[in-house]
């Protein structure tokens, strides 16, 4: 990415991190007006597997990220209805600053690519496959990141709070799928 600094000099910096096809769920996470992107620092990051719709499921972990004071990044297959009003609401209201993505991919490969970013962040997909319900989830199953960009196309994980070894290890597997 560009971004725009206060030095007259010109720097590269050469970032780790992720990009993937799919943007914000809702407009009203935008909260960089000029670049129409959702700018997360610092933030959360929630991998889950199935659909969010029932904001019961999602209210624990939602109020332990508000008392955090840091923002949330939420990727799942989806996030619709009463859920993603809520997070809408909080978001407009400034208790909790969110974005919500759908996760990329369909079936095995989506589920791969949740695997890929929980890796890269050092979090955890939470999934019923592997005993994690959404309602029982905590802050230790949160990934993070220095800063996430989500625009209407794309979202950007930038320099994800996984461990060296994983992330490298990872990096292996996918080369090793390139060359089969």
């Amino acid at each position: 990415t560009v971004e725009e600094g206060s030095g007259l000099e010109n720097e590269l910096e050469v970032v780790e991190g992720m990009q993937f096809d799919r943007g914000y769920l809702s407009p009203y996470f935008i909260n960089n007006q000029q670049s129409m992107s959702a700018e997360l620092e610092n933030p959360y990051i929630l991998l889950h597997d199935k659909k969010i719709s029932n904001i019961r499921e999602l209210l624990p972990v939602l109020e332990a990220v508000a008392k955090s004071g840091r923002p949330l990044l939420m990727v799942a297959e989806d996030v619709e209805g009463e859920a993603l009003a809520t997070l809408v609401v909080n978001t407009i209201r400034g208790i909790v600053k969110v974005a919500a993505v759908k996760a990329p991919g369909f079936g095995d490969r989506r589920k791969a690519m949740l695997e890929d970013m929980a890796v890269l962040t050092g979090g955890t997909v939470i999934s019923e496959e592997v005993g994690l319900a959404l309602e029982k989830a905590t802050l230790s199953a949160l990934g993070s990141a220095k800063k996430i960009l989500v625009t209407k196309d794309d979202t950007t994980i930038i320099d994800g709070a996984g461990k060296k070894a994983d992330i490298e290890g990872c990096i292996k597997q996918i080369r090793k799928q390139i060359e089969e």
